[in-house]
C-alpha cells in the first residue's frame, strides 16, 4: 500500500516555482560566499563586492517570494515540491539572519564611525593617517563635538580605563591583547622620559566582511598607576553599527581582567592551634 502511495506521489507534476526558489536561493548562497571572500582578503575594491552582496540578498528575498507562490500552488494541484520549498527556506534565513540584526543596528545606533574614550583629547592616528588617505575613506583626524555627544548618548559606560599598573607594565599589557586579537600592528612605541607616553596603532578587522577598522591606544602615567585612552574608527562608511564601542569595551574588560589576574595572591596564614595538654604527672 505504501509503495502505491509513493509512486502516485511521483506522478505528480513537480512545481516549478518551486524549483526556482531553490535555485534563487542556492545563487544567492554562492554570491554571498564569493562577496565576503572578495571583500575580506582583498581581491578586488570592496565596492563591486558589496553590490553583489546586497544583489545576493535581494536574490533570497525573490527566492522567499517564489517560495511562498509555489506554497500556494501547491496547495490548490497538489503538485510536488515541497522539499525544495523548505530547503529554499532555509538557506534564505541562513543569509537573511545576520543582515536583519545589522539593519536593526543601524536604525537603533547613531551613524557615528568614530569612538573614543577620551573625546577632548583622543589618541591620534599617525603612522594610520597614510592608511586612511585612499579614496572614499574617512578623515585620520576626529569626528568631532558632534559624534562625541551622540556616543555619550548611545555608550554613556565608555571613558578612560585607569589601572593600578606602572605604566610600563600597562603598555606591556596592552600589546599582548592587541596581539592576541590578532590587529594588524602599524606603530607602537613604548613609553620612554620624558613624558612617558606609550602608543600604539593597529588595525582590527570587523568579524564577517573583514572590513578594516583603525584603533590607536595611548598609554600615560597617572601617579604611580597608568592611564588607558582608546580610539577606534571604521575606516569606510559614516555607520560602523556599533562594532567600535563593543572593540573598546571588550578591550578595556579584557585589560581590567589582565590586571585582576597578574596580582600576587595573598595567602592566609591560619594560627596554629594550640596542642592540648596532656594529664600532669605527679
Amino acid at each position: 500500500m505504501a509503495r502505491r502511495i509513493a509512486a502516485a506521489y511521483q506522478m505528480e507534476p513537480l512545481s516549478a516555482l518551486a524549483s526556482w526558489s531553490r535555485r534563487l536561493a542556492v545563487f544567492s548562497l554562492v554570491a554571498t560566499v564569493v562577496s565576503v571572500v572578495i571583500v575580506r582578503f582583498g581581491f578586488l575594491d570592496f565596492k563591486p563586492a558589496l553590490a553583489t552582496f546586497f544583489g545576493a540578498l535581494a536574490c533570497a528575498g525573490l527566492s522567499i517570494l517564489v517560495g511562498l507562490a509555489g506554497f500556494a500552488a501547491i496547495w490548490q494541484n497538489g503538485s510536488r515540491g515541497m522539499t525544495r520549498i523548505l530547503l529554499a527556506f532555509l538557506i534564505d534565513a541562513a543569509i537573511l539572519a545576520y543582515p536583519s540584526y545589522l539593519a536593526f543596528q543601524y536604525r537603533k545606533l547613531p551613524a557615528i564611525h568614530d569612538i573614543t574614550t577620551d573625546p577632548i583629547d583622543p589618541p591620534r592616528f599617525e603612522a594610520l593617517a597614510r592608511l586612511r588617505a585612499g579614496d572614499g575613506a574617512n578623515p585620520a583626524v576626529y569626528a568631532g563635538l558632534y559624534s562625541a555627544e551622540q556616543q555619550r548618548i548611545a555608550y554613556p559606560d565608555i571613558e578612560p580605563v585607569s589601572i593600578d599598573v606602572p605604566v610600563q607594565t600597562a603598555y606591556e599589557m596592552a600589546l599582548r591583547l592587541v596581539n592576541r586579537h590578532k590587529w594588524l600592528v602599524i606603530d607602537e612605541r613604548p613609553p620612554q622620559p620624558p613624558q612617558r607616553i606609550g602608543r600604539i596603532e593597529a588595525v582590527a578587522r570587523t568579524p564577517i566582511m573583514g572590513f578594516r577598522e583603525d584603533v590607536a591606544i595611548r598609554i600615560a602615567p597617572d601617579g604611580d598607576s597608568a592611564r588607558v585612552d582608546l580610539r577606534s574608527s571604521s575606516r569606510y562608511f559614516e555607520h560602523d553599527l556599533g562594532t567600535n564601542a563593543a572593540r573598546i569595551t571588550k578591550f578595556a574588560e579584557e585589560l581590567n581582567e589582565a590586571v585582576d589576574n597578574a596580582r600576587p595572591v595573598k595567602k592566609l596564614i591560619t594560627p596554629a592551634k594550640p596542642q592540648a595538654k596532656g594529664p600532669t604527672k605527679r
